[in-house]
């Protein structure tokens, strides 16, 4: 058994923030430990994951302490009636476009008066992609009290839509994951 937690030690030592938990852990349940330490709580605005981060933080006992309201904005109205996203940018920009990830991000933070909000807004298909915005093509955004971070993802058009939906939310729950540890800012 002392050789075991020396062996993990060690893992965690090398592999740093790239771990995040243990055993039963799943990223989800160590956001929640992370939001629920700090005394912080969180909103979710998504559209082509259609709720999946909201589903993955409210399978855990307890997370009404931390999660306090999630937005499906599946269309660009509701995007619009919902969080306050302008519909000049969706028709400039598209409604998949970092612009798009930041004011949901942003809206939704306000809406829900929360000190973190989450965004996704991307294309899932197996449909719908372009040579510009391809099948896969995901923008996140992250809105704290300092503002807010949108990051573009291409997971691929490799993938299906269930796994690019997957991939989208697990990268979301990440990059809170990573600013909510001490001394880091995603």
């Amino acid at each position: 058994l002392a050789m075991l937690d020396e062996t993990s030690q060690e893992v965690r030592r090398r592999l740093g923030p790239l771990v995040y938990g243990q055993e039963d852990d799943t990223l989800a349940s160590t956001v929640g430990q992370l939001l629920k330490n700090a005394g912080k709580t969180l909103a979710t605005a998504e559209s082509c994951t259609g709720g999946l981060i909201a589903k993955l933080l409210t399978d855990i006992p307890g997370s009404s302490k931390y999660f306090l309201q999630g937005f499906i904005t599946y269309s660009n109205q509701s995007k619009t009636q919902l969080l306050g996203v302008n519909d000049d940018i969706i028709g400039q920009y598209g409604a998949v476009s970092e612009r798009v990830a930041e004011m949901m991000a942003t809206g939704c933070r306000q809406k829900a008066r929360t000190d973190y909000a989450i965004s996704i807004t991307g294309i899932a298909g197996p449909d719908g992609g372009t040579a510009t915005k391809p099948v896969g093509l995901v923008y996140i955004g992250l809105a704290d009290e300092s503002g807010c971070r949108v990051t573009r993802h291409l997971f691929g058009e490799f993938l299906n839509r269930t796994e690019i939906r997957e991939r989208a939310a697990t990268t979301a729950l990440n990059r809170l994951r990573l600013a909510l540890l001490p001394g880091r800012s995603e």
